[in-house]
């Protein structure tokens, strides 16, 4: 049994599911990033034959969700889908799967770059950005000093030594004033939090997140943190 992670911003609580979800307990609010779905069949329709089976994956994840949760809202973060066609390729099963998620809780979808429009065969609601509480919940962080900001749109990851080896995995990135998830689907890629296109969002540096299979693996890093090789596994903790 996975085993979820409590953080604090802005003075609430929020747990970090190791599967790359946020849960928020007091308004049972889930926040998932970067969905990508139908990202194999477009790149299909490049001529990369890629298992075309990505978006059941990342579907299997939110029902997980779901049943763990029981969230009255479901926020996605944008890029929910892998182009502005990708709601138009969904098979039946995917799509009747999707309508379920929608009648079980109220789905929010987050507009992105790959995504900034959604048809109206959709479910679910459409904003630019979504504000609950204390929270601002958007596709990409905003330069310069915010508060309570929850984003996704970089795919965070970050790379540990385990035994000799080097482990690259899906992060979140914390710090006091905001929270960058990893993106949920099935297909997509990832950036280092080294890099500047993140690491200028935490100027004072914060906390990784290292999704593992029931658990996360937690530690510092600093504004100019060193190479990801310098830390362990056993360094890594909650």
């Amino acid at each position: 049994m996975s085993s979820a992670a409590p953080i604090h911003l802005s003075g609430e609580r929020l747990m970090l599911d190791p599967a790359g979800a946020v849960h928020w307990p007091a308004q049972r609010l889930l926040v998932v990033a970067d969905l990508h779905f139908e990202k194999g069949s477009a790149a299909a329709r490049q001529g990369s034959l890629l298992p075309p089976y990505d978006t059941r994956a990342t579907l299997d994840l939110l029902a997980g969700f779901i049943r763990t949760y029981a969230p009255r809202t479901l926020v996605a973060l944008g890029d929910s889908f892998h182009d502005q066609g990708g709601a138009a390729r969904l098979s039946e099963t995917d799509r009747a799967r999707l309508t379920q998620i929608a009648g079980q809780t109220r789905l929010v979808w987050v507009l992105g770059n790959h995504d900034p429009a959604l048809p109206d065969s959709l479910p679910g609601e459409r904003v630019e950005e979504y504000a609950a509480g204390p929270f601002s919940l958007r596709h990409q962080a905003r330069s310069g000093r915010v508060s309570g900001e929850i984003s996704g749109h970089f795919h965070p990851k970050a790379c540990v030594a385990v035994r000799g080896a080097q482990i690259t995995r899906p992060c979140f990135v914390a710090d006091g004033y905001r929270l960058m998830l990893p993106a949920l689907g099935a297909y997509t890629g990832g950036l280092d939090i080294g890099d500047h296109a993140i690491a200028s969002h935490f100027p004072r540096g914060g906390r990784a997140f290292l999704l593992g299979r029931e658990r996360l693996y937690a530690f510092p890093f600093a504004a100019s943190r060193p190479k990801p090789a310098s830390l362990s596994i056993d360094q890594a903790r909650i």
